[in-house]
């Protein structure tokens, strides 16, 4: 029956090709009877009632429906299964949530409930067990952890405080441009911008950039990480067939991403202690360093939990940063007359001034729609982290059970018709005189989550893209490479999947230098 199924299936059937060969029949074989025995079993024979689901098939329900870009294949469902649609994901039973109403009722009116986490193969390798704060389970130490971030990292005063960083990163980053356009030849802007976001996380989490002879290197592993969070594993939906993830070889491809993490943040951690003196007083690191010296806190920060929380503020902080960004860039320049509208205002604001302002900001009004609008389209992580119930709860007129697995699909919700006019075109101008923003609110907009679990660092990254994204506008004009370039082709807006979707292909555009 296994062999019968696999042509129907997408990931699921890719990694079960993976173990087909004449060797290893005998284990495909054991594999699907155990999956079928297992699978026999695990009705709960409630009578309750529960959310819409698509028909599942025998052994693996609905995982063939995934697809390779979930974000999408599970948004194309919910038009036709609901905003509350109940999957069966091998063992897992899992709610997809796809409307901003039912997102606000997760989110809000039952946010405890919804606020913990399912602990999975990928994220129990990759972040020391589930000791970040993205992935820890709802409790006190993901309490104390996130106040601990908010309060030395991503609160509104530290962040003021770090401008100076946000300042000498991107004044970098535009005299690299400004070089590269004497050469008039295309630039690879996708590594400019992971490499900017990598040395500005540095410098406001370790007080100096420490990332920069790494630069390429690492941003490679930042992505690959991120990619990782989300990988498919026979282990996170049949628990007694966690033994197959070694057999392919996930469970080592994991552990070889952990190592090269590892080791780097042991790296830079010894780094930081012995240019102590040279470093700004007190940054975050020196501040988890003490706190773990003196232990004051309500529970033991090991070095592992400290490097598990380096994890989200220096990959994941930045990851997302630069994907944003990337797309956006993207979006610009493939709707010249909005590049031209937000051009022109940076500019007029800047005058002829030497540098841009932070305070400058304040009056772009069109350049937080673009933003906005580039937030709305491509959220960084489409798909928001899992989230799993930890009791029993009525939702929209269903029950949903305990330990049930939920993905609230942002993609879906932010390109809803009922809330968005004209929901997949790049409209900047949706947002001039709307209030609506994602600072978790406003519950049809949800770049940034919401909720407990919402992201804390949203004042951080909007600080960092508005200054950057304005340096950009304001000191270049931007093209695609000409009909004779190698790079020339229309512009690549293929997704890869991952905690933050990227674009496929790196954005190549041609940067000409703009004289006020």
């Amino acid at each position: 029956m296994a062999m019968a199924l696999l042509p129907c299936l997408n990931q699921l059937g890719q990694e079960l090709q993976r173990i087909t060969t004449p060797f290893n029949l005998f284990l495909v074989s054991l594999l699907s009877l155990s999956i079928f025995i297992l699978f026999s079993f695990s009705g709960s024979g409630s009578k309750l009632k529960l959310p819409p689901s698509p028909t599942r098939l025998p052994l693996i329900g609905n995982l063939h429906q995934l697809g390779t870009l979930p974000h999408r294949s599970l948004g194309n469902l919910s038009k036709k299964y609901g905003p509350l649609m109940l999957l069966h994901l091998g063992l897992v039973p899992t709610l997809v949530v796809s409307s901003a109403e039912m997102a606000k009722e997760v989110m809000k009116t039952h946010d405890t409930v919804f606020s913990s986490r399912p602990k999975t193969t990928a994220a129990n390798i990759l972040v020391y067990g589930c000791h970040d704060i993205g992935f820890a389970p709802y409790g006190e130490y993901w309490r104390q952890v996130r106040k601990l971030c908010v309060l030395e990292l991503l609160s509104l005063k530290r962040v003021q405080q770090f401008q100076y960083a946000r300042e000498e990163e991107i004044g970098e980053l535009v005299n690299k441009i400004g070089k590269a356009c004497l050469r008039q030849s295309p630039i690879n802007l996708s590594e400019m911008l992971i490499k900017a976001s990598n040395n500005i996380m540095s410098r406001c989490v370790l007080g100096q950039n420490f990332i920069e002879e790494n630069g390429n290197w690492f941003g490679e592993l930042s992505r690959t990480l991120m990619a990782q969070l989300m990988v498919f594993s026979f282990g996170d939906f049949f628990p007694s067939l966690r033994w197959i993830d070694s057999l392919r070889g996930l469970t080592a491809r994991l552990n070889k991403t952990f190592v090269e993490v590892d080791g780097f943040l042991d790296q830079l951690i010894e780094k930081h202690k012995s240019a102590n003196g040279e470093v700004d007083s007190k940054d975050f690191v020196d501040i988890l360093l003490q706190l773990q010296k003196d232990s004051i806190l309500d529970f033991e920060l090991t070095r592992d939990n400290l490097k598990a929380i380096l994890v989200d503020m220096l990959i994941g902080g930045s990851d997302t940063s630069s994907t944003a960004l990337e797309w956006l860039m993207a979006e610009l320049v493939r709707n010249p007359n909005v590049m031209a509208k937000v051009q022109e205002e940076v500019r007029r604001v800047v005058g002829k001034k030497a540098r841009v302002d932070v305070s400058d900001i304040e009056q772009m009004d069109y350049l937080k729609c673009v933003i906005k609008e580039a937030l709305r389209l491509h959220p960084p992580a489409p798909l928001l982290i899992p989230r799993e119930t930890i009791a029993g709860v009525e939702l929209g007129g269903y029950y949903i059970p305990a330990k049930t697995r939920v993905f609230v699909n942002a993609f879906a919700i932010q390109r809803d018709p009922e809330f968005w006019d004209r929901p997949e075109e790049f409209l900047p101008e949706r947002f001039e005189g709307n209030s609506v923003d994602f600072r978790g609110q406003d519950f049809q907009f949800i770049a940034f989550g919401g909720g407990r679990r919402g992201c804390p660092g949203v004042t951080f990254a909007v600080a960092a893209a508005e200054y950057e994204l304005a340096n950009l506008l304001y000191w270049f004009d931007w093209k695609l490479p000409s009909s004779g370039s190698a790079l020339a082709e229309t512009l690549d807006m293929t997704e890869v999947y991952g905690l933050t979707v990227h674009k496929k292909a790196p954005l190549h555009v041609v940067p000409l230098l703009y004289s006020p």
